[in-house]
């Protein structure tokens, strides 16, 4: 059997968004006694809930989403237990449990903060020693419970980017990861000509 646990915040109507973008706007238009039919219209950037960062967002880089390879977004999963550490720096430990093309996902608990101020204004952001363990280990993918791995200049996603690895922001629920010692993760953007696409994140248990 497997067990499925949603990583991925949800998209509503004026949902929480990051201050550099503008609202979503999540609506129905279409109504079953008028029009014979349900029907909704989502504007939305793609940055908005969660979501996933290609290099192409902060680089020169000119490969959209829809361009990556599909294997790219699906992997061993590995959850580091950081909480309470306000700049989240590089452990011996680690080295030892992630390994070349792993899905790495950081637990600040930061989630609990989603849909505030704060969430935004006040995060724990990456060491950039940390930044460059993961591209020594070569991993797909930094997924993390935050708006960002950093703050302007943006240096740590610069970093990620230059390498090749992906970020996925505003993840929630990795409180149930804890004590699960093996897992997968599934992160399948849209097929879209963008930088970014929201994306539903999924860890995959087996039990």
């Amino acid at each position: 059997m497997t067990r499925y646990i949603d990583l991925s915040q949800d998209i509503t109507h004026d949902m929480p968004v990051h201050p550099y973008d503008d609202k979503v706007k999540l609506y129905q238009d279409k109504f079953l006694d008028k029009d014979k039919y349900v029907s909704y219209k989502l504007e939305s950037c793609m940055h908005s809930g969660t979501h996933i960062d290609t290099p192409m967002h902060l680089t020169n880089r000119e490969t959209y989403i829809n361009k990556i390879p599909i294997d790219k977004f699906i992997g061993r999963g590995v959850l580091l237990d950081v909480r309470y550490e306000s700049n989240i720096k590089y452990k011996g430990e680690y080295s030892n449990m992630i390994e070349e093309d792993d899905i790495v996902l950081l637990f600040t608990g930061h989630s609990d903060r989603y849909g505030t101020e704060e969430y935004y204004t006040d995060q724990p952001v990456i060491d950039e020693e940390l930044a460059d363990f993961f591209v020594q280990k070569n991993i797909k993918i930094l997924g993390m419970d935050l708006p960002s791995p950093d703050n302007y200049p943006f240096e740590i996603h610069k970093i990620l980017f230059a390498n090749n690895i992906l970020i996925i922001e505003n993840l929630t629920n990795l409180s149930e990861l804890i004590a699960v010692k093996n897992f997968n993760v599934i992160a399948f953007p849209l097929k879209i000509r963008a930088e970014a696409s929201m994306v539903r994140v999924v860890a995959c248990i087996q039990i």
